[in-house]
């Protein structure tokens, strides 16, 4: 290699986001499975689970 000339190291694609391994269709199936209330990064959350978006899911 001559003196000054720079390679680029190639670069990773980003990993896709991981995907819920829990899913609860509404409150009353997070509840059936005892899962509730459910917290703001455990299994099972989901935005559409929180209502008033305090983070805490199916209170």
């Amino acid at each position: 290699m001559g003196a000054g000339l720079v390679v680029a190291a190639p670069v990773a694609a980003a990993p896709p986001a991981p995907t819920p391994v829990v899913y609860y269709k509404n409150c009353t199936a997070a509840r059936d499975a005892g899962a509730a209330p459910i917290r703001r990064g455990e299994d099972g959350y989901d935005s559409h689970l929180d209502r008033d978006g305090d983070g805490i899911a199916c209170e």
